[in-house]
């Protein structure tokens, strides 16, 4: 896994999450996730970073988590599993209960961008899924979304495996 911002992969516990995502400074600023879908949906092989919605998401406590899916699919890797317990249990951790998630996929610019940006979509709901139904996080402070290729970690090489990932964002807390 890799926190925002690193660039080697590092082993990470529960209590890590909970630290890497507890910390909200300030108050979270609205965000509108069914606009945010929108504007990734138009913006297909355009990119998304730049946008004023998206760039407020950067500002947030966020987590980018490695979590590998069979090619082409959105079945999660058993060997992933482990790491979709460990942000279970951060989740269900009392620092971490009272606030909802974003749950951002990712993917490298291998493909079709419309194809990639439903893939990361339907990746990101199979996590939300999985998180809620397998490990009982309340649905209601999960929400998910797919950018596809369109907000890189390696911007310089876009089939980089390290654009592949989901990422974790706090939208603070649950009304």
């Amino acid at each position: 896994m890799l926190s925002a911002g690193e660039g080697v992969a590092q082993q990470i516990n529960d209590m890590q999450l909970v630290r890497t995502l507890g910390r909200v400074e300030n108050a979270a600023p609205a965000i509108d996730v069914a606009l945010l879908v929108e504007e990734a949906t138009a913006s297909a092989g355009k990119g998304v970073a730049n946008l004023p919605n998206w760039q407020k998401l950067s500002k947030l406590s966020q987590l980018i988590v490695d979590i590998e899916f069979e090619n082409d699919s959105v079945a999660i890797e058993p060997k992933s599993y482990r790491t979709v317990g460990l942000i279970a249990d951060a989740l269900h951790h009392p620092n971490l209960r009272r606030y909802k998630f974003l749950v951002v996929g990712h993917t490298s610019s291998t493909g079709d961008a419309q194809h990639n940006l439903e893939l990361s979509a339907q990746r990101a709901n199979a996590i939300t899924e999985a998180l809620s139904t397998t490990f009982a996080i309340a649905p209601d402070r999960l929400y998910s979304i797919g950018v596809g290729e369109e907000w890189p970690l390696d911007a310089a090489n876009l089939e980089a495996g390290e654009n592949r990932r989901v990422q974790l964002i706090n939208l603070g807390l649950v009304k």
